[in-house]
């Protein structure tokens, strides 16, 4: 996000960069969302296609390489990739995961999926809200809670060779701990990058790109550690 050079200099041009900045992030999280949500239904109401993933371990690991593999693009070449291909590789990072959420279709029930994804919009609008107006740093909550993120991910490794059910629920809690504070602390960067303006227009969708991809992350794995606790299995 190298392209945010350009402050305004008064507190209405600020608040005025910051909404504008704000609204694009979250139309694009939006968007994101629903093409995974789509995909997601789709490929799971698709036989042909959801055996197609789940039988083929080299193409279900493939999906989740490419995925990840986007995340990274996205992250580091952001400043040198043009606007449409920022945006292009974004929806099609939404459309992988949703190929590869299709999965959750299956093993949970529909109405426990429709419940958790009620309480983690909820969730993630209360944490938006304190985060964008809340007036604490929340930079340290940030740097323990991407500290636990690794943590749980080891542990999370580690429990899958022990199924240790007690060690399940752990992290099932924390990461859901995790990821609330991480929607408080992101929402507030985004809010502090919108304040700092922007060198063209282009340079403001590129980081509402961005914006929008750490949000959108923050909403899956929220959504994914809550199914764990509520969420009823077929």
């Amino acid at each position: 996000m190298e392209n945010q050079i350009s402050k305004p200099k008064d507190q209405l041009g600020i608040k005025s960069y910051q909404a504008v900045f704000i609204t694009r992030v979250y139309n694009w999280m939006a968007l994101a969302l629903f093409i995974t949500g789509l995909i997601a239904y789709y490929t799971a109401s698709n036989p042909q296609l959801f055996n197609a993933i789940v039988s083929s371990r080299l193409l279900f690991f493939g999906l989740i390489i490419g995925e990840l593999a986007l995340v990274v693009y996205l992250s580091r070449a952001i400043n040198t990739m043009s606007r449409n291909m920022a945006i292009g590789a974004f929806l099609v990072y939404s459309v992988l995961n949703g190929l590869t959420m299709s999965v959750i279709f299956m093993a949970y029930t529909s109405s426990s999926i429709a419940t958790t994804f009620y309480i983690t919009a909820g969730t993630f609008a209360a944490m938006s809200v304190y985060g964008y107006t809340t007036k604490r740093d929340l930079t340290s909550i940030g740097n323990m809670a991407f500290m636990a993120l690794i943590g749980i991910i080891i542990a999370s490794i580690v429990n899958m060779f022990l199924q240790n059910e007690m060690m399940y629920w752990i992290i099932s809690y924390l990461g859901v701990a995790i990821f609330v504070g991480l929607v408080a602390y992101d929402t507030q960067k985004l809010k502090e990058i919108g304040s700092r303006g922007f060198v063209n227009e282009e340079g403001m969708e590129k980081s509402a790109i961005l914006g929008a991809l750490s949000l959108y992350l923050d909403f899956i794995n929220l959504f994914l550690f809550l199914l764990r606790i509520f969420g009823d299995r077929r």
